[in-house]
This record gives structure tokens, sequence and C-alpha cells, in this order.
């Protein structure tokens, strides 16, 4: 597995200075965001300039681009919102490849007007599921003339909340640009120790055939995010269901600061060796 981290963990707002910044904390790739070339994350023009500059420093220092970071909130209850996002999604797909890269990353969205990563009791309602497939199809639509993918992070507070979920919408569009980014911490907030590894190990077995890239940060006791080994998540038996069932793509850790890096980058490294 090669090792990422989320660009955007180390400041800068060129290409250059934050994948140098990677590769020295002990990464051989990054997800990209947009706010890494000094833009919004959706900007809604993206110049040839910017994503060669993107590419020209992943080549220079020897950092893969895994993914750039495409999230809108799909399922927002203002259609004109939606619509915004989606062609901003378009703009970030049609130079994925000039940045070196074939996927873009989503979330799935919540009903939450004003937070993306908030949950919502109507996440769950029939006309939330209606919105994400007709949005997801457009999306498909942009993404498959491009010849990217469309990494999907089941997300609790999202409408695609977990792993049955994620299945359900891979077998209702059908289409081969659509890819699954898991996050184990995404996929519960307070279980014992043997619910997690059960919880775990069922949504890779569901989704392993899709699963294209595998996130990594963690949970702490009480259900808060945490830095990846400092919490409950079991990396190494997250790491070991991913190998049995063919996993080959790029584990990429956030939600850690740019100091904490390099000792994240040697925790991991250590497991996915051995």
């Amino acid at each position: 597995m090669r090792l990422g981290i989320f660009a955007k963990t180390f400041p800068g707002d060129d290409p250059a200075t934050v994948l140098a910044a990677a590769k020295a904390a002990g990464f051989d790739a990054v997800q990209y965001n947009m706010a890494c070339s000094g833009l919004a994350a959706m900007p809604d023009v993206l110049a040839p300039a910017v994503a060669q500059a993107v590419a020209d420093a992943a080549a220079l220092h020897g950092v893969g681009i895994a993914a750039v970071s495409g999230t809108y909130n799909m399922i927002h209850p203002d259609p004109a919102v939606r619509a915004a996002g989606l062609r901003r999604l378009g703009v970030l797909l049609a130079s994925a490849k000039a940045m070196g890269t074939g996927m873009v990353t989503l979330c799935t969205g919540t009903r939450d007007a004003a937070d993306q990563w908030l949950g919502h009791p109507d996440n769950a309602s029939p006309g939330a599921w209606r919105d994400l497939l007709a949005e997801m199809e457009k999306a498909v639509v942009l993404a498959e003339a491009q010849g990217v993918q469309l990494g999907i992070e089941p997300e609790l507070a999202n409408v695609v909340d977990g792993a049955a979920r994620a299945r359900s919408l891979l077998d209702t569009l059908q289409s081969s640009a659509l890819a699954i980014v898991l996050d184990p911490a995404n996929l519960f907030e307070v279980a014992r120790d043997a619910d997690r590894r059960r919880i775990i190990e069922t949504a890779v077995d569901l989704l392993a055939d899709r699963i294209a890239m595998a996130h990594a940060k963690d949970r702490d006791p009480r259900g808060g995010f945490a830095t990846a080994g400092q919490g409950v998540v079991d990396f190494a038996h997250f790491i070991g269901c991913l190998r049995r069932v063919g996993f080959e793509g790029d584990l990429v850790t956030h939600g850690l600061t740019a100091a904490e890096a390099p000792a994240v980058a040697g925790f991991l490294r250590d497991l996915t060796r051995q």
C-alpha cells in the first residue's frame, strides 16, 4: 500500500511547498486540495497552468497525487446549492488527469443546510435518497466523460452512512466510475473492541470489489476523532482486512497536525510492512 496524507495538513498555498513537506514527513502520496494551490477547495475555474503546477511539483518531489478533494453537499436542501457544487465538481474532474490523478473524492451530503458534516433526521428519508441518486447520476456522467473515478466515502452524518448504503448506491447506479474511499473511523462512534472489528471487517467484505482508497484517522473512546494510532481503531486489523481482499490502493491519513505527521507515517508504515 502506498502511504499518503491530506495535502492540506501542511501549510502553504503552492504545491511545491506542500508536497515537499509531505515527502519530508515520510509520505509517498497526497490527497490534494486546491487550497494548497491558493484557490477555493472547489474553484469555479482552474487554469491549465495551475493543474500543471501540481503535476510538476509531484514529479519534482516524488509524491503521487492519490486523489483531489471535490467534496460538496450532494443532498443540500437548496437545489441551487447542489447545482453550484456539481459545476465545480466538473471543473475538478476536467483537470484531474492533468494534475496526475484519476480520482476525485466526494461525500454524499446531508440535509443540514449549514454544515455538510452534521447529520440530519431527514438523511434517512426516501426523498434524500432520491436526491442523492439524481445528483450522483449527473456526477457519474461528468466523471465517465473524463475517465475519472468518483471516490465516495461513507460518513455517519451523511446519507450514505455506512457500508450497506454504499453498496446499495453502487448496485443501483452500476457505473465503473464509482469507487469507495473507506475510513474505519467513519463506521462507528462508540463501540466495544469486538464490535469495532466486526463492523470494519463487514464493511471491507461488502465493498471489497470497489475500495479504491483507504483513509486512516482514529476515534477516541468517547467517540470523537483522533490522530491515527492514538485512539481505538485497530489499524493492524483494518490493514489485514484490506490485504485479505486484495486491496492495493493508497492508505491516506488525515485529521492530524503537520507536527504529528512524521510519527503517524512511521506508525502506519510499520503496519503496512508486517
